[in-house]
């Protein structure tokens, strides 16, 4: 039975140098550092890709992040990875837990999170499970 996980987020961005071997200006490389707040209490570290088209409001963007925290009384890591795409202005987004990437009492996570941003704020929704690895 999933359980759920709700809260906010604030996330820092800081873009990379262009990379002339792969892509140059037409890829852009952030870290994120992100602090999650609520039923998950946790920071995370990962690096995204993005890139734009010629057409105002189409793009793409992936995402791997390690979060280190508490979901729920549990401790450990797991990564999220992002897939995201913008179709003139319509967005789509996949965030999943990288399955078996749990640590600690983490272990055995797997699920799924939906990101909304309404007035500048960052919140999260997040249905996991958790199963017995044998």
């Amino acid at each position: 039975m999933p359980t759920n996980a709700n809260g906010t987020f604030e996330v820092k961005t800081t873009p990379q140098p262009a990379d002339p071997e792969a892509g140059g200006e037409a890829l852009g490389r952030l870290l994120l550092d992100k602090h999650f707040y609520g039923d998950l209490e946790a920071t995370s570290k990962g690096t995204m890709l993005a890139a734009g088209t010629a057409v105002k409001g189409s793009a793409g963007y992936v995402a791997i992040e390690i979060v280190t925290g508490t979901v729920h009384g549990r401790t450990g890591t797991f990564v999220l990875q992002h897939t995201g795409t913008m179709t003139r202005g319509a967005p789509q987004l996949s965030v999943t837990v990288v399955p078996d990437s749990g640590t600690g009492q983490l272990t055995g996570l797997s699920g799924k999170m939906s990101i909304d941003r309404a007035d500048g704020k960052h919140s999260y929704s997040f249905e996991f499970t958790l199963d017995e690895i044998n």
